[in-house]
């Protein structure tokens, strides 16, 4: 049994998100996906919470008739000490024989514990990017494009484009 973790913040969870953990589940039999700074939420760079992010990407993946019975969610806190975060991380999830990663730090991390460590391919970096989308959410640009419609839906129901917005005023540009 080959089991792999992929571990992100999805802040949302798009299109980019979607095609790489669709290419991993082909190498591997069982993926956990670990939400990485699941303690925050309501913030700019974090707007939605660890809950909502796992129900957007299971409705994703169901829409995208992935098998969810190969698909494990652990939400994943920080815990600010980078020499203790890999042991969390053991400590949250399922064992696992291979991390897939494009962050320097995690591949780092995890390669010191010896573990096997790929870098995912990625796709339409420019704009399949949580940073990205959110600012074009800010800004009332076309957003929902680069996310897949379950997740739109989800967003739309918990009205994230308007907490996003309050989450952006200040006390002085409140209207």
């Amino acid at each position: 049994m080959k089991r792999g973790i992929i571990i992100g913040r999805f802040q949302p969870p798009h299109m980019g998100h979607l095609q790489v953990i669709k290419e991993i589940l082909q190498e591997v039999d069982e993926l956990i996906i670990g939400l990485g700074s699941a303690q925050l939420s309501h913030e700019l760079d974090d707007p939605f919470t660890a809950g909502e992010r796992i129900l957007m990407l299971n409705k994703a993946l169901a829409d995208s008739k992935v098998d969810l019975s190969r698909v494990y969610f652990i939400p994943i806190t920080d815990v600010n000490n980078n020499s203790l975060w890999v042991s969390n991380v053991l400590s949250l999830s399922p064992p696992f024989s291979i991390v897939y990663s494009g962050n320097p730090l995690v591949k780092r991390l995890f390669k010191e514990k010896d573990f096997e460590v790929e870098t995912p391919p990625m796709f339409n970096r420019g704009e399949y990017q949580g940073t990205e989308i959110r600012r074009r959410m800010l800004e009332d640009e076309e957003w929902s494009k680069l996310v897949p419609e379950a997740i739109q839906k989800v967003i739309e129901e918990i009205d994230g484009v308007k907490r996003l917005k309050d989450l952006s005023r200040t006390d002085f540009l409140q209207k």
